[in-house]
């Protein structure tokens, strides 16, 4: 490992431990307690798939090339860092970036989910965001639906020539605003007492909206920002997992 890879690292932790320290403003997520136990268990259950999906990407990408641990950590690191940023947004949630598109473009959408659930299983316990009881939920949001749409996104974009960068903020941003889209179906189909499912959703996304919106543009520009970051520092890397090609 190069002397400017290491320095990557060290800011990336820095980050992740000093936005892991901050004290907690409203509940991350979708809050412990707000669903009821049968949609709980159900979306667990929809989940396993693109888990066990995801441990055979991840032991595949790493049995071919050691050099990719690397960047996969980082990856990791960069969805808890950006998604412990956080605002209060609707009752039982809030807003915040989810960091899972720079996953999704580096390794697919696959190995995400599992990076997904590592983080939000370390925020459940140890930041109390979010919850245990929620996970299966939020874990489908963030870390399964928001990831195959910035994979898809940006394999879209790449076969119709578009340009890399713009490529990488409209699947990042798109793939933010789909979890939230995700989110809010989640809690309309469980609290819809007053309205029908579909009033419930619309009320839920239009409270989401005025944060959400806004901090999508903002992880696409991070993003591209941290891709051009490691085109510079990491090319190797970005050789051995596919994302750049020799003489690129």
């Amino acid at each position: 490992m190069t002397h400017k890879q290491k320095r990557i690292i060290a800011i990336i932790s820095a980050f992740s431990l000093y936005f892991g320290l901050m004290p907690a403003a409203s509940a991350m997520h979708i809050m412990e307690g707000y669903l009821p136990v049968g949609f709980c268990v159900a979306w667990g259950v929809v989940c396993l798939p693109f888990l066990a999906a995801g441990l055979m990407s991840i032991r595949k990408v790493l049995n071919e090339n050691r050099k990719a641990l690397i960047l996969l950590a980082m990856s990791g690191a960069f969805i808890f860092v950006i998604s412990s940023l956080k605002i209060p947004s609707v009752t039982g949630s809030c807003s915040h970036m989810t960091g899972t598109g720079l996953g999704a473009i580096l390794f697919g959408p696959a190995a995400v989910s599992v990076l997904g659930l590592i983080v939000l299983l370390f925020q459940a316990l140890l930041l109390a965001h979010g919850g245990l009881t929620t996970i299966g939920a939020n874990t489908f949001s963030m870390a399964v639906a928001g990831p195959l749409v910035s994979f898809g996104i940006y394999k879209l974009c790449r076969k119709f020539k578009a340009n890399k960068y713009i490529s990488v903020f409209l699947a990042a941003f798109l793939g933010d605003l789909f979890t939230y889209c995700v989110t809010a179906v989640q809690l309309a189909v469980a609290h819809h007492a007053d309205t029908t499912i579909m009033g419930a959703m619309g009320k839920f996304m239009a409270v989401f909206a005025p944060t959400q919106v806004p901090l999508a543009v903002i992880e696409g520009l991070i993003t591209c920002m941290i891709i051009m970051a490691l085109e510079t520092y990491a090319k190797p890397e970005l050789r051995a997992i596919g994302f750049l090609k020799e003489g690129k």
